[in-house]
């Protein structure tokens, strides 16, 4: 026994010399001194993670030098076949799409952080409550091209912020010779930013912001690396691929790639988010009412996993995605909201795998 305490003694001490003399060399290459800290190039993808920098952006969670103090615009988006490829959807911080008339979706981008404000946005189209509802959450101006009767209501009576081609801000959209009409209306962050200053809206509201991780939610367990979402229409279906190496997800319409006219590049998100909610036909032309107050069943995709979870609307006016009474983490980027109706199931609506 004594013997023993002897050898683990001297095997001690030589190990402390020989850490000693590593340290004293200077750390060259090639020798195995710990370091604090990895080297930027061994650093996850995406490589800023909440902390790194000395501010994040509220909405996605990605490191900052500077602090994103701009209010959002949220820019009602066509999503129709003959507007597809749309422009300025990679620079969104957040996307939402949502149900129109006729089992159509609208998308509704929300700019926040980006500092691409001249890149074309659009095509643009109209808006409804409901999507007044959405920026609203945000604390946005809105942009759009004209609105349902009732979103006018709500828009004129409530005195909103808003930025409409047709009926108050049209010098501040343009119209692109390279499509038709009706999909053919542009602006940009430049341009809207400059037209809610012209109109007096505020500048200095405070931003909400998501909670974030560097990996996300902690209860995503289950495998999901391939997402499709059907929303009513059999011919319209979105799906996504991640791709491990940038840790996102790689959007698709009808099997075909969904990119960005502006950059010819793929539509990705760290997040996506699948929500359930109440939806009513108001009248013939099929117009909707969206219930975004009641919460609901929801799930959460990142990372190549799943977590089953729910939605509230929060005491901030946000819609949070949570788990047992607990905000879930975001992974820091961009996260697609998909709003799907909740006659049926959401599982009815949601393939993974």
């Amino acid at each position: 026994m004594k013997l023993g305490k002897r050898i683990g003694l001297s095997s001690s001490i030589l190990l402390l010399l020989l850490v000693l003399l590593a340290a004293c060399a200077g750390g060259s290459k090639g020798e195995a001194v710990p370091s604090a800290s990895p080297e930027p190039s061994a650093l996850p993808s995406p490589s800023v993670s909440p902390g790194a920098l000395p501010y994040q952006a509220p909405l996605t969670g990605i490191g900052r030098q500077t602090e994103a103090l701009e209010r959002p615009i949220a820019v009602m988006i066509n999503n129709l076949k003959p507007a597809r490829p749309q422009s300025g959807l990679s620079n969104a911080d957040v996307v939402w799409e949502v149900l129109a008339e006729g089992g159509i979706t609208r998308l509704v981008a929300l700019f926040q952080s980006t500092d691409a404000i001249t890149d074309s946005i659009g095509p643009i189209r109209s808006i409804r409550p409901y999507l007044i509802n959405i920026g609203e959450s945000y604390g946005a101006v809105l942009a759009h091209a004209g609105g349902s009767n009732d979103a006018y209501a709500i828009l004129q009576q409530q005195k909103k912020p808003y930025l409409d081609e047709i009926s108050n801000a049209g010098a501040y959209f343009w119209r692109s010779k390279e499509r038709k009409a009706p999909h053919n209306l542009y602006s940009d962050l430049e341009k809207l930013r400059s037209g809610a200053e012209k109109k007096n809206y505020k500048q200095d509201t405070a931003v909400p912001a998501y909670v974030f991780a560097e990996n996300g939610a902690a209860e995503a367990t289950t495998s999901a690396t391939a997402v499709t979402i059907h929303f009513t229409l059999k011919d319209y279906k979105v799906s996504y691929a991640y791709d491990e190496a940038s840790k996102l997800y790689k959007r698709s319409i009808n099997d075909e790639a969904h990119i960005d006219l502006n950059n010819n590049e793929q539509l990705a998100a760290s997040n996506l988010v699948v929500l359930a909610a109440s939806h009513k036909t108001l009248d013939n032309e099929g117009r909707l009412a969206v219930d975004l107050q009641a919460g609901g069943d929801a799930m959460l995709f990142q990372q190549g996993r799943m977590t089953e979870a729910s939605w509230v609307r929060a005491p901030d006016n946000m819609i949070r995605i949570v788990k047992d009474g607990k905000e879930l983490a975001l992974v820091p980027g961009k996260t697609f909201f998909h709003i799907v109706p909740n006659a049926k199931s959401i599982a009815d609506h949601v393939m993974y795998g």
